[in-house]
């Protein structure tokens, strides 16, 4: 028995719990699957896998699920382990890889990734595809890898995980597999337009182009090599298999698969440890999942794996070919064994002599043989339902004669206990002997006696061309009829009740055929070909003549039980009779339903093997052995509800009884009224084609057909009509809903807006009255507006006022320190000029000095020199000092005259933003008036008259205003040209003054050349010593020199100081001239404020730069 494996949050494991021991019908040694659920939660979802790969020893391989999970399975160590989660589910997986716990991944990302299966970390990262990989085939040496995509194919280096070559192909053909040929340098690149190349690994030239058969196109999908490399198997889109020489290149032959195999999807060559490599078995799978193993050279079909309830999606092979990977249709992984699916292949043939025996020893040895029945017995393993004959040795083998023996005939009497009566070497007697003995077959190989003793035909082709007419009009609402709960079982009963319909008219007007069918599907739902010749051999055999009476039950049939019912239990019978109950009531639901109502599962297998085992006439001995054995119970019942009851429901009577009942009157029926002598013996299906069946009133299963067919029209239209209908009505509907919501939305509209318009008028009320308090407010503001402007332009005024007489006093006191310093620079001239002048008398000491000592003559003049040229350094430093007071002076004029007209432009500046500002609220209180104008038009009319007053003295003040300002300017005008010509003034006094200065500069230079020439002189008469009288005359002389120097310096001294008192004099009075001819202009004039203190800056200004 298979043992399966969840590998439900589960990181490692045993993959087993106990040696497997997978059975011969299927070879499964396990089923794995990943299942996801919570204590929480009841309902399980199951995490389907979808790849997997072998390593190349074959003993363990990997699998991937759709979340990314990757699991080692190890076969040899039973056990298994979660690798890596990746995250994404994977795409393609290859393991094998020179260093042998390392694997690729190509996943969703198009990404090509390599882990380790020990360290279980990411080796390296390769990109390059644009789209999902679907291949990736390795190298022998394990060096190279192969990725494959719909577009690309790369070659990868795994040494240095680096991309070598990349294959480009045109858009128009798409990449079907990209492959290494194995224990060669040979790279198959098969494309979809069917041309297969084959190229140098090392130098990727193009050596061959594969040949492909004229004709329709194969469409290939699927490519295979075994280990040798010497063959290509390919095949595509039909049932033919395409074989290549590799070698000689060259098309080998072509293998035809069987008719159900349409699409071949893969294709897995299985190894052999003595064959060298050159397999002989190839693997392939079909569009129905299953996976049908061939010999390539005799095209005998070996045995199959899987089924059509859970189809296989991809497979792969070990390399040691001991087991078989398949990735299922439910996400589940099963694991197979080759060893359990070939026993039958690599048992020895049998014996070609047979031992007879006597009737006697065969019949004690019937018992103790049974155990070794089974041994004999290998039922036909059905692949998704439909049987595939097995491959045995003796099918092909043909038997040596031996001398004095002849091969047994088939004619021979079953009494001969040499001849096979049966298929597949079962003996009938045999078959009856243990039936008699045990009273059932065994359960184990029970459907497989059943085939036999029907010799049912087993017809693919017939059956797939059924199938593939769909499902039958009758039978579309079956469900509806018959709610089962398995929907497996009801699409297969549904599928074997259309096949008998398409093959019999009949069969789809049989109300009671899906009561008869069901237990005979319950039992074959895995086997449907065999089910539906099971059913059709009842119909044509046990059901002879129950459609004469169509659509009525088979009176005849129903009137053989009765004479039965008659003959060995009238009293039964008369009980019956006088309740009104005839043979459709306690014989006909026994018949129609096969006893599957009335009897358990293993009572109803009990009663059919001996209903397969006899005549067809059984059934009906069995329907009044069954009536004769519930006499008791029946005699009770009066009612005809308890009849239908009765035989409706299980009831506790004994089926062992019922069988040994039925062949009691089997034995004791008469002959003229046995069922057999009515009843024709027992005929199998026909081989090929199934018989014709049409023993039933044609015309009027014709006629219920062409009326049903009426009916089911009618059906159709009425219901396309009634479609229409409700689809008017629900429009209707639709379009009475949207008008009531319209209405009702414009009710609401008309509610709202008369809402809105109250909530409006209210609100206009408010606002009325707010915007009175408003304009009382706006009043009230207005006026207090004016006043604070009123109060704050006289106080501005008054600001102003006291600032310029702070300014005046400030210029006042100004000009009076710079008087006092001008005084004290006079009294400091002074001084200096008291200190020149004695210093002169002490030079003219000193000359006197010298003259009277010749002997210091020399020295004395130098240091008079020396004294002389500091004395005019000393002059020179300070008439620069004079210079750089009065050019400091001229520059604080001009920067005063600067800011003085900063100053004013200032205020013109805060006057203009004054006017501004006043005009801007003029402006607003403009619009206030116009707009109380538009609201209060008496109002306006009435202070139209007050406002153009108003307007008109406030344009006759701006114009006074601005006559003020010209004449202000004027006077300005004036004042700066005043100022201009008393700078003109003090610039000619320093220039006289320079002037001066130089003049005196030149005189004293003129003195000392005089004295030079005076010194030469003196110093010529110097040699003539007698004449003492002649230096007498000389000093005198030069006294007298230096007293008229003496006078004229004295005389330059007086002229100077003279002529700068009378200059400040002069200023003096012009500044006292000035300042009195202001007085009397501003005691005639009182200009604005702001004029006014303009005016008084500049006459200020004007005045200090006056006295400067």
């Amino acid at each position: 028995m298979a043992q399966s494996l969840d590998v439900c949050k589960r990181e490692s494991g045993k993959i087993w719990h106990r040696k497997p021991a997978p059975s011969s019908d299927d070879g499964l040694v396990v089923s794995i699957k990943h299942t996801l659920g919570t204590a929480v939660s009841p309902h399980v979802r199951t995490v389907r896998f979808l790849h997997a790969a072998f390593d190349s020893t074959g003993n363990s391989f990997i699998a991937g699920d759709h979340q990314g999970n990757i699991y080692l399975f190890d076969v040899a160590k039973n056990r298994f382990s979660l690798v890596h989660r990746i995250g994404q589910a994977c795409t393609a997986l290859a393991f094998g890889l020179r260093r042998k716990t390392e694997f690729l991944a190509a996943l969703a990302d198009y990404t090509l990734r390599c882990y380790d299966t020990d360290s279980r970390e990411l080796i390296a990262q390769m990109k390059g595809h644009d789209a999902g990989v679907h291949t990736i085939s390795l190298h022998a040496s394990g060096r190279y890898a192969i990725s494959s995509s719909s577009d690309t194919a790369q070659l990868w280096d795994l040494d240095t995980f680096q991309r070598r070559r990349k294959l480009n192909i045109k858009q128009s053909v798409g990449i079907v597999k990209v492959f290494f040929v194995p224990l060669s340098n040979t790279i198959l690149t098969c494309f979809k337009d069917d041309s297969i190349f084959g190229w140098e690994s090392d130098t990727l030239q193009c050596r061959f182009q594969l040949p492909v058969p004229e004709g329709r196109s194969p469409q290939y999908k699927a490519f295979a090599c075994p280990r040798d490399g010497r063959l290509l198997v390919a095949g595509g889109k039909s049932n033919f298999l395409h074989l290549w020489a590799l070698d000689s290149r060259r098309l080998l032959r072509i293998v035809q698969m069987p008719p159900k195999v349409r699409v071949v999807r893969q294709l897995e060559f299985l190894p052999d440890n003595f064959d060298g490599g050159s397999s002989q078995t190839l693997g392939v799978l079909s569009q129905d999942g299953i996976m049908r193993f061939i010999n390539i050279h005799s095209c005998k079909l070996l045995f199959d794996i899987g089924s059509h309830d859970n189809r296989i999606t991809h497979a792969l092979i070990g390399a040691d070919g001991r087991h078989v990977v398949c990735t299922m249709e439910d996400g589940s992984i099963n694991v197979y064994s080759v060893q359990a699916l070939t026993s039958e292949l690599n048992k020895p043939p049998p014996p070609l002599l047979k031992v007879v025996s006597s009737e006697k020893e065969r019949e004690k040895s019937v018992v103790s043989r049974v155990s070794d029945v089974p041994s004999t017995l290998r039922p036909r393993s059905g692949a998704g339902g439909q049987g595939v004959r097995p491959y045995s040795r003796t099918a092909t083998r043909v038997p040596r004669k031996v001398r004095g023996q002849q091969p047994p005939d088939r004619t021979q009497a079953s009494d001969s206990g040499v001849e096979v009566d049966l298929s597949d070497g079962l003996h009938r007697g045999r078959l009856l002997s243990i039936l008699k003995g045990f009273g059932e077959y065994p359960a184990k190989y029970r459907m497989f006696i059943w085939r036999s003793l029907l010799k049912l035909p087993e017809n693919h082709a017939a059956y797939s061309a059924l199938l593939d007419k769909g499902v039958h009009s009758s039978y579309v609402r079956l469900h509806e009829q018959y709610p089962i709960k398995s929907q497996k079982l009801l699409r297969v009963l549904q599928r074997t009740l259309s096949a008998l319909a398409h093959w019999s008219p009949i069969f789809g007007e049989t109300d009671y055929l899906a009561l008869l069918a069901f237990p005979f599907v319950k039992l074959f739902q895995n086997n449907q070909m065999v089910c539906f010749e099971v059913i059709a051999t009842i119909l044509v055999n046990w059901c002879q003549q129950w459609f004469e009476y169509f659509p009525n039950p088979p009176i005849n049939v129903l009137n053989m039980v009765e004479n039965l019912l008659a003959y060995h239990d009238k009293h039964l019978l008369q009980h019956l009779i006088n309740y009104n109950i005839t043979a459709q009531t306690y014989a006909w639901p026994l018949l129609e339903t096969l006893f599957s109502e009335v009897l358990t599962k293993d009572e109803w297998l009990k009663l059919f093997d001996n209903v397969f085992s006899n005549h067809p006439s059984f059934l009906l001995l069995c329907v009044a052995a069954y009536a004769i054995s519930a006499r008791g119970p029946l005699t009770k019942c009066t009612d005809v509800g308890d009849f239908e009851y009765f035989f409706h429901h299980r009831n506790a009577i004994d089926i062992g009884a019922v069988i040994r009942e039925a062949y009691r009157l089997q034995e004791t029926t008469p002959e003229d009224i046995h069922p057999r002598r009515v009843m024709e013996d027992f005929q199998p299906l026909t081989r090929g084609q199934y018989p014709i069946f049409n023993k039933y009133p044609t015309f009027i299963v014709d006629y219920q057909v062409k009326e049903r067919e009426r009916i089911r029209e009618e059906e159709l239209q009425y219901l396309q009509e009634r479609q229409v209908t409700e689809e008017l009505k629900r429009e209707t509907e639709r379009k009475r809903q949207q008008e009531e919501a319209w209405y009702r939305q414009q009710e609401l509209l008309e509610e709202a807006e008369e809402t809105r318009r109250r909530v409006i008028a209210d609100e206009e009320q408010k606002l009325t009255a707010q915007r009175v308090r408003l304009a009382a407010m706006r009043r009230e503001l207005r006026v207090k507006e004016l006043q604070l402007l009123d109060a704050a332009r006289r106080r501005f005024m008054e600001h102003q006022q006291r600032q310029k007489e702070t300014e005046l006093k400030r210029l006042d006191d100004e000009i009076e320190r710079k008087v006092r310093l001008r005084e004290q620079e006079t009294h400091a001239a002074i001084d200096d000029v008291e200190v020149k002048n004695m210093e002169l008398h002490a030079q003219r000491g000193l000359f006197e000095q010298e003259l009277a000592r010749d002997e210091v003559a020399a020295s004395f003049l130098r240091r008079a020199d020396m004294d002389a040229h500091r004395r005019q350094q000393d002059l020179e430093d300070r008439i620069q000092q004079r210079i750089g007071v009065l050019e400091r002076e001229r520059e604080q004029i001009i920067r005063r005259e600067v800011e003085r007209g900063l100053a004013r432009a200032e205020q013109q500046n805060v006057d203009t933003q004054m006017d501004l500002r006043v005009e801007h609220r003029q402006q607003l209180d403009d619009l206030d008036r116009e707009i109380r104008m538009l609201q209060l038009a008496k109002m306006n009319a009435a202070n139209r008259h007050v406002e153009e007053e108003v307007h008109q003295l406030m344009k006759e003040l701006e114009n006074k205003q601005l006559q003020e300002e010209a004449a202000g300017r004027a006077n300005l005008q004036d004042q700066r040209r005043i100022g201009l010509e008393g700078e003109q003034r003090r610039m000619d006094l320093l220039r006289g003054e320079q002037g001066e200065e130089q003049q005196l500069t030149e005189q004293l230079r003129q003195d000392e050349s005089s004295f030079e020439r005076l010194r030469d002189l003196r110093d010529k008469g110097r040699p003539d010593g007698g004449q003492v009288g002649g230096n007498t005359t000389e000093n005198r002389c030069l006294n007298n020199s230096g007293s008229g120097s003496e006078a004229s310096s004295q005389f330059s001294l007086d002229r100077g100081r003279q002529t700068f008192e009378r200059r400040e004099q002069e200023l003096m009075k012009e500044v006292r001239d000035m300042r009195k001819k202001l007085a009397e202009k501003t005691r005639q004039t009182q200009p604005p404020p702001g004029f006014q203190v303009d005016d008084d800056d500049d006459d200020d200004d004007d005045l200090s730069g006056g006295s400067l």
